[in-house]
């Protein structure tokens, strides 16, 4: 690397603090229209260009002649009407652009609303569904990828759209409304799943990677048009900075899109520079470093090590740590090499060069500084548990190659080595044990490690390349996961309307029987039966519909008919009457799977009840049963239950209203009642094993917490008030979702400015 290359500053472009009046949002919004419309055609235009080789390749390589012409018939399609996908993707995005400036918004679509609209997600088509996963999935983790950017556009855009909300809308350049937008335009391409599936990685390859500059574009030439110059967002919001960043007035999102956008992340790595600037002096030991005496012997003698030096010593570390079974280490035995690692260095160096090094550049002080204390962060990040902590923090060396390779590593969030070191955090936030019984994915997360560790000398390009083999990995875990998650959610919501239907008909048989005293055996018949029969009526066709209505007059005319009959009227009255209960009667029993012959004998015995009653005959039903033998025990003659215990007529409390919440703590229940499906949990046991949960669903009914692991499997449900207690006792702990990097540089801020009053008073 040449000596100008060294002192070059990372290339991050300043922004002043100005406040310009934003004036046009008219004329600014067309901007945002032009830019966007430039890049997504770019952007697309490389999509189709790569898609005709990817087909090509794919049929050479075909297994069968079917799927030969599956991927050429593909090609043939989508060549015939790449313009007009092209045309109606732009035209969406830009429609979306003119329906913000009109103040309107499109709301989010969940996994099962896409598509035709459906009520049930064990409707949707294997083929929509696993296009429905291809296009949610890409859009989530690209949401996730460039969520600051993405927060800081949507702020400009709401000022300029005079302060619309995006609460629960989709901003109309998120990542989300791209991938609706591209999927509605290939709404209709004839093809079979498998090629659409390639198209949208290819999209997923292309438009969501280029994205990012896309939105560094925008919210450049807004802040320089004085559009919200300079966010302060929630989710960074460190005292400190706080009170050198403004507060924009714009709408606030929620804390699912925390972040900066350009110009704060250009005054964030300034302050970083200032900071450890500051931390300087003589004598001082730096965190994470060695003593640096500025009159040490040999001082002015020795020349200080340059990059190629420090290359050439760290790329010996590394073979070093690559060498070293370190996989079973701990977090703590790691955190100590970490601290040490610009010892090792100089030491390196030393033997290197032959001479006695003792220090090293400002600027390579700084960096190997801030790698130091980015390793530090992960060794100490409740995000992770302590088998990837210790693994991850393996990467110290390599990331210092980079950082003194590139020194934009800290300046850019799309820089590859940084998006690999998130994207293997983000996996190892939802990490267990427990999840992982084979440690399938722990396996592929240190193959990764081992491979950067092995591989990486000066070629950048390798973390391009891991990152797009891991996500492959990634991809295969995740499409099996959300399966099982999917049919964990449609169990979850079955069970929850089955209990519901079954209170709601216990409910209604217990109002009926209320203040009456009906025989025992039609007492049993409500409460067994019939109570049945009113489940099946409410799970197939709900409360409102008219045969439960007429299941519930059912009962009405069935206790009017056995209270006595004072006269004539009253009983001829029954006697028209029985024959429809019978026709009512034998359709209820029969739906619940009570036979002929058992019906027979149930009426047999009512027959028995209305004889006093009409003193008469009054059999239900021409012609009457005749028994043989003695009377019929009720509990033969009544079917069973449709679950292995009766319903619970005497039980009718509903546990979906949560009773307990007034006695869990209003803060923790505040906080449970924003979330979002998808945060992740670790939650701890009394005997303190540690389980980490994704919040898959919410149910609308009882509003209960589905949780379940990396592999999609159920792990928990819990009630608001009890999950609120448990983030209070701190048995549950909400993960962030910052990406990691985002994170570490705000704690390093942080920490640096909490020592900087303790630094001057000891230079004092």
């Amino acid at each position: 690397m040449s000596a100008s290359e060294e002192s070059a500053p990372a290339k991050v472009v300043p922004i002043a603090p100005r406040r310009a009046e934003p004036g046009r949002p008219g004329e600014l919004l067309g901007g945002v229209r032009n830019v966007a419309t430039r890049h997504l055609q770019a952007l697309t235009a490389s999509l189709f260009d790569s898609l005709d080789d990817a087909l090509f390749d794919l049929a050479e390589k075909a297994a069968s002649n079917a799927l030969q012409v599956e991927y050429f018939d593909g090609m043939r399609e989508l060549r015939k009407k790449r313009g007009l996908i092209e045309r109606l993707f732009v035209e969406d995005i830009v429609q979306r652009l003119s329906d913000l400036s009109a103040g309107r918004l499109r709301e989010r679509r969940t996994l099962n609303e896409s598509g035709a609209a459906r009520s049930e997600l064990s409707l949707v088509e294997d083929a929509e569904l696993e296009e429905s996963l291809a296009v949610g999935s890409m859009a989530s983790k690209a949401e996730q990828r460039l969520a600051r950017s993405l927060f800081a556009l949507n702020e400009r855009l709401a000022v300029l759209a005079g302060g619309l909300r995006f609460d629960n809308a989709l901003g109309p350049l998120d990542p989300g409304a791209l991938a609706q937008g591209f999927r509605n335009a290939l709404r209709d391409l004839e093809t079979g799943v498998r090629v659409k599936l390639i198209v949208y990685k290819l999209f997923d390859r292309y438009v969501m990677s280029g994205a990012e500059a896309l939105y560094e574009e925008l919210n450049l030439n807004l802040a320089q048009a004085g559009v919200l110059p300079q966010i302060r967002q929630p989710g960074s919001g460190r005292a400190a900075m706080a009170a050198q960043t403004p507060t924009a007035a714009a709408p606030q999102r929620g804390a699912a899109a925390v972040g900066e956008d350009l110009a704060a992340q250009a005054d964030l790595l300034t302050q970083l520079s200032n900071l450890l600037a500051a931390r300087r002096g003589p004598g001082e030991t730096p965190p994470g470093g060695m003593a640096l005496p500025a009159q040490a012997p040999g001082y002015s003698a020795v020349p200080l090590p340059g990059p190629a030096e420090l290359l050439g010593a760290l790329t010996l570390l590394q073979a070093e740590i690559a060498r070293a079974n370190l996989a079973a280490r701990s977090a703590n035995e790691a955190l100590g090499e970490v601290r040490h690692v610009k010892n090792d260095l100089l030491e390196q160096v030393s033997r290197i060069s032959g001479q006695v090094r003792t220090r090293v550049s400002e600027a390579d002080e700084d960096t190997i500084d801030l790698v130091s204390m980015l390793f530090e962060f992960i060794l100490q990040d409740r995000n992770l548990p302590a088998e990837m902590q210790a693994l991850l923090a393996r990467l110290q060396i390599p990331y210092l190659k980079v950082a003194i390779l590139d020194r934009r590593l800290f300046a850019q969030r799309a820089h590859p080595a940084r998006r690999l070191l998130d994207t293997l955090a983000d996996t190892a936030k939802g990490w267990s044990r427990e999840s992982d019984p084979d440690q399938r994915l722990l396996g592929d997360v240190r193959a990764v490690v081992e491979r950067l560790l092995q591989d990486f000398d000066d070629d950048l390009g390798v973390f391009e390349r891991l990152l797009g083999e891991f996500t492959t990995q990634l991809e295969t875990h995740r499409k099996r996961a959300e399966l099982t998650e999917l049919r964990a959610a449609e169990a979850a919501r079955g069970r929850e309307k089955l209990d519901h239907a079954r209170r709601t008909a216990a409910n209604a048989v217990l109002d009926h029987l209320q203040d009456r005293n009906p025989p025992q055996l039609v007492r049993s018949l409500l409460t067994r039966p019939w109570a049945n029969y009113l489940v099946l009526l409410l799970l197939r066709q709900g409360a409102e519909a008219p045969e439960f209505r007429a299941a519930l007059r059912f009962m009405d005319d069935l206790l009017w008919s056995f209270e006595p009959k004072p006269d004539a009227a009253a009983r001829q009255r029954l006697r028209e009457l029985l024959p429809e209960l019978e026709r009512s009667l034998r359709q209820g029993l029969a739906t619940v799977a009570l036979q002929e012959p058992d019906q027979n004998r149930l009426l047999e015995q009512l027959n028995a009840l209305y004889r006093p009653l009409l003193g008469e005959s009054g059999d239900i039903g021409t012609p009457p049963v005749v028994l043989s033998g003695n009377a019929v025990d009720i509990e033969t003659v009544l079917p069973p239950a449709l679950e292995p215990e009766p319903i619970a007529i005497h039980a009718v409390a509903n546990p979906d209203a949560d009773t307990d919440a007034t006695n869990a703590p209003s803060e923790a229940l505040e906080t449970v009642r924003t979330l979002k499906a998808g945060c992740w949990f670790e939650f701890i046991a009394a005997d303190a094993v540690r389980e980490r949960a994704k919040l898959s669903w919410v149910s609308p009914i009882s509003g209960r917490y589905l949780f379940v692991n990396r592999r999609g499997l159920k792990v928990a449900d819990k009630s608001a008030a009890q999950l609120a207690a448990e983030i209070d006792s701190g048995q549950a702990v909400l993960l962030e979702e910052v990406p990691l990097f985002d994170r570490a540089l705000d704690a390093i801020v942080e920490r640096l400015r909490n020592a900087q009053p303790e630094a001057g008073r000891a230079g004092a």
